[in-house]
């Protein structure tokens, strides 16, 4: 990750996390590959490598980790895709820092 700044941004788009997240929200991204089951993390959606998804680590499978998302009927993620490959975290939702005033 050199050259990375350590911190990105990423907004909420769509019903998919609620209600933990909320569509229109903007949060902060701590970049890392130490994550754990139940964290809230960016990662790459692994058969659209240049879609972006939040999703929650469910647990770990040889290879990577199973993604859910928290409101299991609006959500695509592992049940659909199976498996992320662990390269394919971004990094960790650490601070929720604004809202679309819509």
């Amino acid at each position: 990750m050199e050259g990375v700044l350590p911190i990105t941004r990423v907004r909420i788009i769509g019903p998919s996390m609620e209600p933990t997240l909320r569509n229109g929200e903007w949060w902060l991204v701590r970049r890392t590959t130490k994550v754990g089951s139940g964290d809230v993390v960016l990662v790459r959606h692994p058969q659209r490598r240049d879609l972006l998804m939040v999703k929650r680590l469910d647990h770990p499978v040889v290879g990577g980790w199973w993604v859910v998302g928290d409101n299991p009927e609006s959500s695509e993620d592992s049940r659909e895709f199976g498996p992320v490959p662990g390269a394919a975290i971004v990094g960790r939702l650490w601070r929720r820092f604004g809202r679309d005033p819509r």
